[in-house]
């Protein structure tokens, strides 16, 4: 069991940045995972009082899959934000001036007009929380071996991308992971208590390079294997470092 792929999320609902090793802290998500939300108009989520809030309080790839089609770069030594389309950059901020935000949120209410959520559209940050789907602060496990067995199902190549874990792992059994709740793992430096399965929304079922909703993937979970769960949900109990190829083994 090894690890294939690091991947961290800057902004919930657009895309990931590739990691080869990374350092986790004790009780926390990876660094700078789901760092920003982009806020919609009726949110119930107040930045002067913030609090936990469902994803439906954001933007969000289940309702708002437009944003599929965006890219995230983030640098977080200079703060700086680079959205690409297509792979040409759109937008430009350093994000801790109030010009460089104006920018991005100015970009995000023109290209995102016409979501079902209410715009504009604000990016905003909690300093010390990730705007993630649990209130808990995990680590994401998906399992390849489970993504490849669905792949049966549809008959059709899946994305493990579509998943949006942090953590991709090779070398299992498929669905193994539905075992590990409650058990601890050593990954790299680091040891990880599973506690939650993820169960899944229509989210998956958008294309993660196109924005399209292409796949019937709660439909092919539900009938190949009689749930809609991929992947774990993981609390990081000892820190330390963790990169592609590591080994995994399980306390």
């Amino acid at each position: 069991m090894t690890i294939a792929a690091i991947h961290y999320f800057p902004v919930k609902g657009l895309s990931h940045q590739p990691l080869t090793r990374v350092a986790l802290v004790a009780g926390e998500t990876l660094p700078q995972d789901r760092r920003f939300a982009i806020l919609h108009r009726a949110s119930g989520f107040d930045a002067a009082e913030p609090a936990w809030k469902p994803k439906s309080n954001f933007l969000m790839l289940q309702r708002d899959e437009k944003l599929a089609t965006l890219e995230a770069r983030y640098d977080a030594d200079s703060c700086t934000l680079v959205l690409l389309r297509a792979g040409k950059p759109v937008a430009r901020g350093r994000i801790d001036t109030p010009t460089g935000r104006l920018l991005i949120d100015q970009f995000l209410s023109a290209y995102m007009h016409g979501s079902a959520a209410p715009g504009p559209y604000k990016l905003v940050e909690w300093q010390g929380h990730a705007f993630t789907d649990i209130p808990d602060k995990a680590v994401s496990l998906i399992n390849l071996g489970s993504v490849k067995d669905l792949e049966r199902v549809t008959t059709a190549p899946v994305d493990p991308v579509r998943f949006r874990g942090n953590l991709l792992l090779d070398g299992l059994e498929p669905w193994a992971e539905m075992q590990w709740v409650g058990r601890r793992l050593r990954i790299g430096g680091a040891e990880l208590e599973v506690f939650k399965t993820i169960t899944r929304c229509a989210a998956i079922e958008v294309n993660p390079a196109s924005g399209e909703r292409d796949m019937a993937l709660i439909k092919a979970l539900k009938s190949g294997f009689g749930h809609v769960v991929c992947g774990v949900y993981a609390r990081v109990v000892t820190a330390g470092e963790v990169a592609v190829g590591d080994g995994l083994s399980l306390g």
